[in-house]
């Protein structure tokens, strides 16, 4: 079996697990929150899950022949990233904790908060965190290029594997890329500034602003071509 194209989708696929974008900010801010950035980390790994699993279903096919519905959903994922950025950008000044036991703003501690909302509400943290993960990798426009431009370049219809083989398995290797990118990143984040407060205050605010000058740039880019497409 000729594994030329898997190798090469391979190259891609860890080049942009590399390149500091949307996913790369997200995760910074969640290492440098109090609490385990794992839910993050997670939601964004499930977001190329749910990519794999619409190419496996055919829908990338769909999507590379609707280049107005791929705007769209672009669109929506700049919109997201913009209010995402704005949430982390304005939460700046509560990144970074010492010691073992993360303080609220309040002085008291994150245990102790837990432990008076009861189970419920001490597991709505990193339920949301997970879901903003998924939101992030799940309508960033890098992974729909990749998903659905980039990868079907790839497939190899006179393969022995089936497509929809060779689909998940480019999409789990994605998957594993990104897994220990983001785990790494989160972790370095959290080691080098989570105890030194100023810098990872300034940290937070700069993936902020990222993601906010990320989403912005994404809209106008998006809505000029939905202006040009209509005129």
């Amino acid at each position: 079996m000729d594994l030329t194209p898997f190798l090469g989708f391979a190259g891609i696929s860890l080049t942009l697990a590399l390149t500091p974008g949307a996913d790369w900010a997200y995760t910074i801010a969640a290492g440098l929150r109090p609490g385990s950035p794992a839910p993050s980390v997670a939601g964004l790994c499930a977001g190329y899950i749910v990519h794999t699993a619409l190419v496996a279903a055919g829908l990338g096919v769909l999507l590379a022949a609707r280049p107005d519905l791929v705007a769209w959903l672009s669109v929506a994922g700049a919109v997201y990233l913009l209010w995402l950025g704005a949430t982390t950008a304005r939460g700046w000044r509560r990144a970074g904790f010492t010691g073992g036991e993360a303080t609220l703003p309040s002085g008291g501690s994150l245990g102790d908060a837990v432990d008076t909302r009861g189970g419920a509400a001490g597991t709505r943290g990193p339920v949301l965190d997970f879901l903003k993960g998924l939101g992030t990798s799940g309508i960033n426009p890098k992974a729909l290029l990749l998903f659905a431009a980039v990868m079907p370049q790839f497939i190899r219809t006179d393969s022995p594997l089936p497509v929809v083989a060779q689909t998940t398995t480019m999409g789990l290797t994605h998957l594993a890329f990104t897994v220990v990118v983001y785990s790494l990143v989160a972790v370095a984040a959290r080691r080098l500034l989570a105890a030194k407060p100023k810098r990872a205050q300034a940290v937070t605010l700069v993936s902020g602003v990222l993601m906010l000058g990320i989403g912005g740039l994404l809209l106008v880019e998006q809505a000029v071509g939905l202006a040009a497409a209509v005129a």
